[in-house]
């Protein structure tokens, strides 16, 4: 019996120009699927991802919570906007919440459909630490990093030929429910901790260190007490000092930012 896209997402669970010339860009590498197929796998993997959230009761509706989804979408809208996304315009870029005080957690599907639980939102201390995680899960979209290590798994030319095959979408999904528990490579979290800063260096509003905030806190709770978006993403090593470097070379450090939009949100979830 055929499985489920879901399989693919839930486990990358585990979510460019730059500014400064100090900053050195990632490579991106190549990519045998089009953006048109990351967008057409993300729908798909979506609506299996909303289905079965909202069977469970977990996926908070917009008209239900519409005050707590115009919090989030304002955080959210000011990432996207920062100016440095390839694909802002091609895809989605819709965000839901996943009602789950227990897991602290956010992931983002090819194509750019973006999952936050609130466990994390109620986890995290400021609205500088939100942006920093939305920032890290919205590089692994627009850079494109799950088509990739699809890619990377299985080998181009195995690929090629079900991409160009009659039978290409059922034997991907097959392919895709086999990943098991994929997890992003390291360079592939080094890379989303990096465009993290990019993306909220142009914000003009966000300190762009603002995810070291959460890694911090997180790798002094360490072991059972860490949150689980520690599981689904390596820890590539110095993760820290590689967000505040990166943050110090573009001149987006120490900027404050109100968090009564923030704390309101945590207090409606």
């Amino acid at each position: 019996m055929r499985r489920s896209l879901l399989t693919l997402v839930l486990p990358l669970a585990g979510v460019v120009a730059l500014t400064s010339a100090a900053v050195t860009k990632p490579a991106q590498g190549f990519n045998i699927f089009s953006v048109q197929q990351d967008i057409e796998l993300g729908a798909q993997v979506a609506r299996q991802t909303d289905s079965l959230y909202r069977a469970k009761g977990q996926l908070l509706s917009r008209s239900g919570n519409a005050r707590a989804y115009q919090l989030l979408d304002g955080v959210v809208k000011r990432v996207l906007d920062n100016g440095q996304l390839k694909y802002r315009t091609q895809f989605p870029w819709d965000v839901q919440i996943i009602k789950d005080d227990k897991t602290q957690n956010a992931f983002a599907t090819p194509g750019g459909h973006i999952y936050v639980f609130s466990g994390l939102i109620k986890y995290l201390d400021n609205e500088n630490e939100l942006a920093g995680v939305l920032g890290h899960e919205i590089a692994h979209a627009d850079r494109r990093h799950s088509t990739q290590t699809m890619q990377k798994q299985y080998g181009t030319s195995m690929l090629l030929g079900l991409l160009l095959g009659n039978r290409a979408n059922g034997q991907l999904v097959q392919i895709a429910a086999g990943l098991g528990q994929l997890k992003f490579s390291r360079a592939y979290e080094t890379e989303a901790d990096k465009y993290s800063t990019i993306y909220l260096n142009g914000t003009r509003y966000y300190a762009c260190d603002g995810a070291a905030g959460f890694f911090i806190k997180a790798e002094k709770e360490g072991g059972a007490g860490a949150p689980e978006f520690m599981s689904t993403h390596p820890n590539p090593g110095s993760r820290v000092q590689n967000i505040q470097r990166s943050a110090q070379q573009l001149g987006c450090t120490g900027k404050t930012v109100s968090n009564t939009n923030f704390n309101e949100l945590k207090r409606l979830l």
